[in-house]
This record gives structure tokens, C-alpha cells and sequence, in this order.
């Protein structure tokens, strides 16, 4: 499947923008999965734990693969107090406890490893090149990889980091504006699981907080942005996840949740939407950046923007019920 060209194919520098990718699934474990990545892409692959590892030199650079639970790796910390004190050798004891926690965090994983998905988060590739990790999604499948549906306990996703074109505030309130109006059909496109729909990890943005950014004069400063999109949405879980990128552009923001563990500051939206639809073969990541590309251009269009948001206004205003009535039309048409 050929790659659709977003509007704004460079970053602020005039270098190709870039885009993260990341994929959970069942059916391999990590040590496969690193194999997996290393006989498609080349590179070598290095065991930091018994389910944590890397893939060093790709044409990319670092590929992560792990089991996607903090509480199945060592921690770090506890180890670095294990490998010396003040400048000395460990003692026997200190020795002994990292052991037995390094143990009997590889004994959970192991417990687990059935239940807790596999994580690969992947470099990032320019835009024009997201199709070749096609080749590893097609080395899983045929390898036993299991992606959303192949369990009602499966809530697997692949998330999309395209790197912003711009740190502006009107870019970034462009792109905002383009996903929330866009969602709804971004969601019937991909039919999310039901699994991931119960989980609070894709949960959509409250209509109140999308009428008040469409509205023709919303014209916020980028810290008047990020304090009303954290008032709004004092969490992680949304399916359009910005806090990551209001950590890089403004790191001495006060707000306590931009500085969380899990908060990673950088210059990307955080897409998390899309099933991991493994057992679909005409599934991949081209998929689904070109549905994200129909966010990047209405995003680019300043006419078609106005207009969209200004009826999408209009519709969240009608009743609940006439509002109901339109989505049953709809699918009954499709």
C-alpha cells in the first residue's frame, strides 16, 4: 500500500518528519520477537533482562522490545545499589537481594507472559519509509504474533508518533482541531475493539472541551492551550494523548502530570487509537497513517477547518437523541 504524503512533509529544521511506532500483540514473547526484528532489519540484538531487550543498528537505530509491565523487569535502581556502595564491591547481602529480585521479577514475567502483551516501540523512520516495518508486522503474523481480536482479553493497540511539523501554537491547535472532529469517523473506520473501548486508554475527549476549541474565537496562547487541555483532561488516557508533547515544548509548565514516570517529553502527537490488527494480512502501519493523514490535511486546509469545526459545533449542539439518530443512519448506510 502506497504511503499518503502528509501536507507538511518536513519538521521546523527542513528535515523529513518523522514518526514513532508502537506495537502490542500476544502468541511471541519478547526474546522471538527481538529475532524477528533482527532478521528483518539486520542489527544485534542485546538481552538487558530476561523480558526486556534491544535491537542496536538498524538502518533506524534502537528498536525496544519488552513484556509491557514494569513489574515483570528489575529494578534498576535497586540493582545500580547492588553493583557498588560508596565506591565498594557489593556485600553478600546486597548481592543476594538483587538476585533473588532480579529472580523473582523473571519468574512473574514468566507467569504473566500470556496475559501481558509484547511491546516493540520502534526508532523513528522518516514518514516515506513507515511501510518497511509492513515486512516485520507480516514476519509476526506468520510467526504466531496475536494482535487485538484474537482474545476478548486483549486490549493490544499501535500507536503512531508523528513528529509536529511546527511548535507553533496555531499548528498545534490546528492538528487538535482537525483530530476531534475527525475522531468519530477515525473510530468507525478502525472499529476499536470492544476491549479497548472499555479500557480507559482510547477514551475520546468530552464533548464541552471540543465544542470550546472549535469555536471561531478560541484564540489561545500555547500556555493558555496547555492549561485548558490539562483542566479538561488531567490524564494520560485519551486517544489523541498531547501531554507529551506539552512536556517538551513548555518543560517548566507547573502542572505535575507533565513530569510523571510515564509522561515521555517529545515533539509528537501521541496516536493511540488504532487496534493491533494483526490477524487482518492486509493490515499495517501504511493502514493506518493513511487514515491519520486525513487528520494532517484538514489540519493544513485554514478554509475547510473553519468550516468543519463550525458544523461539528452545530452537531454536538442537537439533542442526544437526534445526534443518536444520525449515527444509526449512517451505519445503516454503510
Amino acid at each position: 500500500m502506497s504511503l499518503i504524503a502528509p501536507p507538511h512533509a518536513t519538521n521546523a529544521d527542513g528535515q523529513p518528519r518523522r514518526v514513532g511506532v508502537e506495537l502490542e500483540f500476544a502468541g511471541i514473547g519478547p526474546i522471538q520477537a527481538a529475532r524477528l526484528v533482527e532478521m528483518t532489519f539486520g542489527g544485534h540484538v542485546e538481552k538487558h533482562s530476561a523480558h526486556r531487550l534491544q535491537v542496536t543498528g538498524t538502518p533506524w537505530g534502537v528498536f525496544h522490545i519488552e513484556l509491557d509491565s514494569k513489574y515483570v523487569h528489575p529494578d534498576e535502581q535497586l540493582l545500580d545499589r547492588a553493583r557498588t556502595t560508596d565506591g565498594q564491591p557489593p556485600g553478600f547481602g546486597e548481592h543476594l537481594r538483587a538476585s533473588v529480585h532480579s529472580r523473582t521479577r523473571e519468574w512473574l514475567g514468566d507467569m504473566v507472559a500470556g496475559l501481558v502483551p509484547t511491546e516493540i516501540v520502534c526508532p523513528p523512520l522518516p514518514w516515506d519509509e513507515l511501510a518497511r516495518l509492513d515486512e516485520l508486522f507480516t514476519a509476526l503474523r506468520s510467526h504466531g504474533a496475536e494482535g487485538t481480536d484474537a482474545s476478548l482479553l486483549y486490549g493490544f493497540g499501535l500507536h503512531l508518533n508523528p513528529e509536529i511539523p511546527s511548535a507553533e501554537v496555531e499548528s498545534v491547535l490546528a492538528y487538535l482541531r482537525a483530530y476531534l472532529i475527525l475522531a468519530d469517523w477515525l473510530r468507525d473506520e478502525i472499529v476499536v475493539d470492544v476491549t479497548r473501548d472499555m479500557l480507559p486508554h482510547t477514551r475520546p475527549f468530552h464533548s464541552d472541551y471540543t465544542c470550546r476549541v472549535l469555536a471561531a474565537d478560541y484564540r489561545p496562547t500555547l500556555q493558555s492551550l496547555i492549561d485548558d487541555y490539562l483542566l479538561a483532561n488531567p490524564t494520560r488516557n485519551r486517544e489523541l494523548d498531547l501531554l507529551p508533547l506539552f512536556a517538551w515544548v513548555m518543560p517548566d509548565h507547573p502542572n505535575a502530570l507533565l513530569r510523571e514516570t510515564l509522561v515521555k517529553p517529545r515533539p509528537t502527537y501521541h496516536y493511540r487509537l488504532p487496534n493491533a490488527a494483526l490477524s487482518d494480512p492486509e493490515w499495517g502501519v501504511s493502514v493506518e497513517w493513511n487514515r491519520w493523514a486525513e487528520v494532517e490535511r484538514l489540519a493544513a486546509d485554514p478554509d475547510r477547518l473553519a468550516e468543519r469545526s463550525a458544523a461539528y459545533r452545530n452537531h454536538l449542539a442537537q439533542p442526544t437523541l437526534s445526534r443518536w439518530l444520525d449515527s444509526l443512519r449512517h451505519w445503516m448506510r454503510h
